[in-house]
This record gives C-alpha cells, sequence and structure tokens, in this order.
C-alpha cells in the first residue's frame, strides 16, 4: 500500500502505516474501535479514515466531544430529548445516536464522560437503542462506534472512574497513535504538508524550509504533536520575510513560546497568575478543559471565556 493510499493521512512512518492497514482492515465491521493517543496525535483523523474506508461511508459521520459539554447538556446532545424534558426544551429534537444511525459516531475525550452516561452509552452499544431525554419509549439505532482517549482507561477502570463493562465494550479494536516525537520521518513530510496549506490560507508564496531550519523541525520534542507543528509552520509562513523559512525564524518562534513565564514570579499581576495557572493546569491535562475546569474549580464556561480572553490579546 502506497502513502496516497491513505487519502488524507500523509506518513512514512511504519508503526503508523500497521495501524492503518489494521483500520482499514477492520473498518467493514460493526465492531468499535478504541483509538489511543495523546492530545494533537489525529485521533479524530484516524476515525474519519475508518468510516472513509467502511461501508458506511456514503452515510453520515458525526462527532462529538464528550469533554466539551456539561454532563447534562452531554446526554440530551447524545440521546436527543422531548418537548419539556427540561427548561427551553420547547420541542423535540434527536440526538447524536439518531441522526448518525447507519453511520458512524465518534465519542471524542470518552474517559472524560460521567459515569451515569457511560452506563446509557453502554446500554445503547447492547441494545441498540436509546432513550431520549424525557421519553416513555426506546428508538432503534444502528451506529458504528469509535471512541477516543489521551487517557489510561484501564487505570480509570482500577481508580472506579470508568467502568469495566463499557471499557471492553470499546477495547474491542484498540488502535494506539504514537506521538509525533517518535515518528521521525514524519515531520518533514507534515511540515511541507503545512507549508502548503498554509500558503494557500494566508495567500503567501514560501517555497521551503532551509536545510538548517529542518534540521531544527526534527530535533524539537513536539509535546503538543502534529497540532503543534502545524501551529508553527503557519505561525512560520506568516513570519517568513524571505522565500524559503531559515532557521533562525523557527528559533525566534521557539524563543517566543520560551519566554512565556514558567513560574510564579515577583511583581506578576494577578491576572497575570491567574492566566499562568489556567495554561499550566491545561498542559497538565493535555488541554482537557473538563478536567483542567474541574481542578481549578471553575465552570467549564469560565475556561472557555478565559481562554477566548487570551488569544483575543486580553492579557499578555
Amino acid at each position: 500500500m502506497s502513502d496516497s493510499e491513505f487519502g488524507s493521512i500523509l506518513t512514512k512512518d511504519q508503526r503508523m502505516k500497521e495501524i492503518l492497514r489494521i483500520a482499514e482492515s477492520v473498518a467493514s465491521s460493526k465492531a468499535t474501535v478504541l483509538i489511543k493517543g495523546e492530545s494533537g496525535t489525529g485521533k479524530e483523523l484516524l476515525a474519519r479514515f475508518i468510516h472513509r474506508k467502511s461501508a458506511r461511508s456514503d452515510k453520515k459521520f458525526v462527532a462529538i466531544n464528550c469533554a466539551a459539554l456539561p454532563d447534562g447538556l452531554l446526554e440530551s446532545e447524545l440521546f436527543g430529548h422531548e418537548r419539556g424534558a427540561f427548561t427551553g426544551a420547547i420541542g423535540s429534537k434527536p440526538g447524536k445516536f439518531e441522526i448518525a444511525t447507519d453511520g458512524t459516531l465518534l465519542l471524542d475525550e470518552m474517559s472524560e464522560m460521567a459515569l451515569h452516561l457511560q452506563g446509557k452509552i453502554l446500554r445503547a452499544i447492547q441494545e441498540n437503542e436509546i432513550e431520549r431525554v424525557g421519553g416513555q419509549h426506546t428508538i432503534k439505532v444502528n451506529v458504528r462506534i469509535v471512541a477516543t482517549t489521551n487517557r489510561d482507561l484501564k487505570e480509570m477502570v482500577k481508580q472506579g472512574l470508568f467502568r469495566e463493562d463499557l471499557y471492553y465494550r470499546l477495547n474491542v479494536i484498540p488502535l494506539e497513535i504514537p506521538p509525533l516525537r517518535e515518528r521521525f520521518k514524519d515531520i518533514e513530510v507534515l511540515a511541507n504538508h503545512f507549508l502548503t496549506v498554509s500558503n494557500i490560507v494566508n495567500h503567501k508564496s514560501v517555497s521551503g524550509f532551509d536545510q538548517d531550519a529542518i534540521k531544527r523541525l526534527l530535533s524539537w520534542g513536539w509535546p503538543g504533536n502534529v497540532r503543534e507543528l502545524e501551529n508553527v509552520i503557519e505561525r512560520a509562513v506568516l513570519l517568513s520575510k524571505g522565500s524559503s523559512i531559515t532557521d533562525a525564524e523557527l528559533e525566534s518562534i521557539h524563543l517566543m513560546d520560551e519566554n512565556r513565564p514558567k513560574s510564579l514570579q515577583p511583581g506578576m499581576t494577578v491576572s497575570e497568575v491567574e492566566k499562568l495557572l489556567i495554561l499550566r493546569t491545561l498542559e497538565f491535562t493535555s488541554q482537557n478543559r473538563t478536567q483542567a475546569a474541574r481542578m481549578l474549580g471553575i465552570s467549564i464556561r469560565t475556561l472557555r471565556n478565559k481562554l477566548q480572553e487570551y488569544r483575543e490579546g486580553g492579557i499578555s
């Protein structure tokens, strides 16, 4: 199988190629797939690859981030609700399971789902039926479940944070994406791809990287994986002054990141300390906003508002 046969997933890494071969071989079945990997490795991309290679490819691919919604709203989004089920429910609404019927449903960051919802997911998988919030009857569904996680679900089972029966239901076909730092051959391939995309999106014409710039890219640890690489390349394209990206330009981007305060320092404002705490907590939780908000003792809405404020430059 050549690289081009993997479609939108570009790789020269043998481990990734083997993962993709396994994914394609099981795509035609209805077996649930559990995709593991660090944040930013491309778990949703792999889920979409499985859907595209399946007999369900002409049906819907529906994704929901289980960490992005509070439990009550997540339940309604997954299973739908009937009119009057809760305040504001002015009409009936189908959930993701109904919308994805005959297609594929991606449960992203499955590890962040509350235990009582895990039980409802288990029943939906076992019985192929769901019940809307406030509903009085069951609805038959036919979905292929793909779940992703950046946490160790087996360890969470031991800690009583994840249902063992659901874990084994999801873990029928386990696939683990290696971090970018272990996919040495993919760094340059992906960097060139993101360069092309960024040129198009930003109306630029940067031709490539100089030799030292490539060496620098290969030497970085990439804790944010492919997502971080994409971000760095886009910034480099936007900041590049010549026909190609130089080592010095990449170094300046690296220094911009390195100059962020790493710890509390005398003279920092309360707002700066708050930002530092929020960003470090997100790093600790591998960008899991629900877990970070819980650790910080704030709502997910407050956390989202703070991050939006930082993106808009409200606090330097």
